[in-house]
């Protein structure tokens, strides 16, 4: 069964989507939260597989309990179940290590399969959501560059330049002259050495260190 924690300001809300989660196969509903404060606090002490977490709640954000959850409970996946599709809270949840922005118009049997997918390591944007991010990033303005993280080697590098102008890791094998298991350990290990958790975070970072 799949551990699952409902964190919304709104008791209807929360409680409906509890209720409705609680009778989809695989999923048990562990507890709720009314903010983002006791999202973490309640996480920590029940320790669920997933969070549904609403985007705006008193006392602490959505967004910045998603941060907190990704240092104190790394293995806690965060989906952020919101009205909002503003660009701006789809990014900083992105850079907060969310594993996915969903819009709470969705059936529940989509949103209980894509807690199933967020516990399986996949993650997942609603459409509105992953166009603002690619039109948001395509406007921004890169800030100041800084230094990339000296832990990456020359191909990692190029790799991530690719992952960030959108390249497959099929396209990427046939750019480099590699094979795609190559690709895979590349983008592997460049996760893995900046502490991301997904290639779209891994395209923000590029973008923030000019390498697009």
């Amino acid at each position: 069964m799949i551990r699952v924690l409902v964190a919304d300001d709104q008791r209807l809300i929360r409680e409906g989507i509890a209720s409705l989660l609680s009778i989809q196969p695989g999923l048990t509903v562990v507890g709720v939260a009314t903010n983002g404060r006791e999202a973490v606090e309640q996480a920590l002490a029940l320790r669920p597989d997933v969070v549904l977490m609403d985007v705006r709640m008193p006392e602490l954000d959505g967004v910045a309990a998603a941060a907190a959850l990704r240092r104190d409970a790394p293995d806690c996946r965060v989906l952020m179940l919101t009205t909002f599709d503003d660009e701006e809270y789809v990014i900083e949840a992105v850079r907060a290590g969310a594993s996915g922005y969903l819009l709470k118009d969705l059936p529940a049997a989509d949103l209980a399969q894509a807690i199933r997918l967020a516990h399986a390591g996949v993650h997942q944007f609603d459409p509105s959501a992953t166009g603002r991010l690619v039109s948001a990033l395509g406007r921004r303005p890169a800030p100041e560059p800084s230094e990339v993280d000296p832990a990456l080697t020359a191909r990692e590098v190029e790799v991530l330049r690719l992952i960030a102008a959108g390249a497959t890791n099929r396209e990427i094998a046939r750019k480099l002259a590699v094979s795609e298991g190559t690709v895979k350990n590349h983008v592997s290990s460049i996760l893995t050495r900046l502490g991301l958790r997904d290639r779209t975070q891994a395209a923000i970072y590029a973008h923030d260190h000019r390498l697009l």
